[in-house]
C-alpha cells in the first residue's frame, strides 16, 4: 500500500488507534461489548453451546457458565478441531494453524486462526501507528520493515477433507499486515517461507542472509518481530559481514515483542545495535493473539480492550484486568473468538492505568527474577 501524502496518512493511522484509544478511556463499557460480542460467537460453538453461552446475561453468568481453562484442558477440543471437527469451537473454518515455540513445557501448542481472528490481529498493530501519530513522521511509511520473523509455513494437516497448513504466528501476522498496512516488508514472508521451516543455526543463518541481501540497499525504518531475533541478525552481520544494523540503516523505530523486558534490560544492547536514535515499542502478543501494545514512551504496554476480554487471577480471586491496582500481580485469562477464559499462563503486573507488564510465565519464581532484573538494570519497577 503505497500513502500519497500525510492527510491520507493521518487518515489510517487514526483508523487504527481511535478503538484502541476510546476502549483505554472507558475499559469497563468497552470490556463488556467485548463480552457480549464474544457470546454471540461462543454460542454458536457446539463448547459455547454446552455451557449455555446463548443464556449468559453477565459477567457473573460468563464466569459460572465457563470454567477457567488452560491449553491442556483445551487440547482434546483442538486435536478434534484439528481432525476436522471445527464446529466444537469455532463459528467459521480455519483459515490455517499457528504453533508456539513451545513455552509450554517444552510442547508447541496448535491455535486455529480463523478470518476475524486474523482480522483481529491486524486491527492491533498499533505501537507503530501511535509512534507516527505522536512523532508525525510519515517518511516511517516511505521506508521498509525488516521482516526478521518466523515461517508463517512449516507444515501440513489434514483436517477432515482439508489440507492446511500450520507455521508460526508471528509469520502469518506478518503476512497479513503486510497486505493491509502501509508498510512494505522485506524479505516477503513468501520468501521467508520459500527457505523451509526449520528452527536450527543454519536455518536462520539463511534466513538473515536473504534479509541482508534484499534490504542492505533499502531505506529500513523500521524493525518488527521477535526481540531476541533482532539481537541474533545483528550478530550475525557483524560476524559475516563486518557490519551492524546501525552502519547500514537509520532504523526510526522497533516493535518487538516474545520476551519480558525489552524495553528495560534488553534496550541497551538493541540501541547500541540499531542505532543510538531508534525508538523501541514492546508488543505483547502470543499465539492466541495480540493482546496489547506500547502506546508511548512509558516502558509498558496498553491493552486492546475493544478486541479481547481480559480477566486475570490474583492473590485476593479473580477479578478484571482493568480493576488491577498498581503493583498487583496476577495470572491473566484471556477470552478470544475462538478460546472462551483461556489461562494463557503469563504473570501480569500493574502500573498506573492503563498501563501493565508481563513479567515472564506463571511460575513460582517469576516475581523473584524480576525483582533482580529490575534491580540489576536500575529500573526499580519504574515505568
Amino acid at each position: 500500500m503505497i500513502v500519497p501524502d500525510a492527510q491520507a496518512a493521518l487518515g489510517i493511522v487514526d483508523a487504527f488507534l481511535r478503538p484502541w484509544q476510546e476502549s483505554l478511556a472507558q475499559p469497563a463499557a468497552s470490556q463488556e461489548k467485548v463480552l457480549r460480542s464474544l457470546l454471540a460467537v461462543y454460542a454458536q460453538t457446539e463448547y459455547g453451546a454446552q455451557h449455555k453461552a446463548g443464556q449468559v446475561g453477565s459477567l457473573e453468568e460468563y464466569r459460572l457458565s465457563f470454567p477457567i481453562s488452560t491449553y491442556e484442558d483445551y487440547k482434546p477440543l483442538i486435536q478434534r478441531v484439528m481432525a476436522g471437527e471445527n464446529q466444537l469451537l469455532l463459528n467459521e473454518n480455519p483459515i490455517g494453524w499457528a504453533i508456539t515455540r513451545g513455552t509450554t513445557q517444552d510442547e508447541k501448542k496448535f491455535i486455529p486462526m480463523t478470518p476475524s481472528d486474523l482480522r483481529m490481529r491486524v486491527q492491533a498493530g498499533r505501537a507503530m501507528m501511535a509512534y507516527v501519530a505522536a512523532s508525525k513522521r510519515f517518511d516511517l511509511f516511505r521506508g521498509v520493515n525488516l521482516n526478521l520473523n518466523f515461517p508463517s509455513v512449516v507444515g501440513v494437516i489434514q483436517a477432515g477433507d482439508r489440507t492446511l497448513t500450520y507455521g508460526y504466528s508471528s509469520g502469518i501476522y506478518v503476512k497479513y499486515v503486510s497486505a493491509s498496512t502501509p508498510i512494505h516488508s522485506l524479505p516477503t514472508q513468501d520468501d521467508i517461507d520459500a527457505l523451509g521451516g526449520g528452527n536450527t543455526m543454519r536455518d536462520w543463518d539463511a534466513r538473515f542472509q536473504l534479509a541482508y541481501q534484499q534490504c542492505r540497499e533499502q531505506n529500513v525504518t523500521l524493525v518488527g518481530g521477535v526481540a531476541p531475533t533482532a539481537l541474533r541478525f545483528a550478530l550475525f552481520l557483524h560476524k559475516n559481514h563486518r557490519l551492524y544494523p546501525r552502519d547500514l540503516w537509520k532504523v526510526q523505530i522497533m516493535t518487538l515483542g516474545s520476551v519480558p523486558g525489552i524495553n528495560t534490560h534488553r534496550a541497551p544492547a538493541l540501541t547500541d545495535l540499531y542505532g543510538r536514535g531508534v525508538v523501541i515499542r514492546e508488543i505483547y502478543g502470543a499465539t492466541e493473539g495480540m493482546f496489547g501494545q506500547q502506546m508511548d514512551e512509558k516502558r509498558a504496554w496498553a491493552p486492546n480492550y475493544d478486541l479481547f476480554f481480559f480477566e486475570v487471577q490474583t492473590s485476593s480471586g479473580v477479578k478484571m484486568l482493568h480493576q488491577m491496582t498498581p503493583g498487583e500481580t496476577g495470572s491473566l485469562v484471556v477470552s478470544t473468538p475462538i478460546l472462551p477464559r483461556y489461562k494463557i499462563g503469563d504473570l501480569i503486573r500493574a502500573y498506573t492505568p492503563p498501563y501493565f507488564r508481563c513479567i515472564g510465565r506463571d511460575r513460582w519464581h517469576t516475581l523473584w527474577q524480576y525483582a533482580w532484573r529490575e534491580i540489576y538494570s536500575l529500573n526499580l519497577d519504574q515505568i
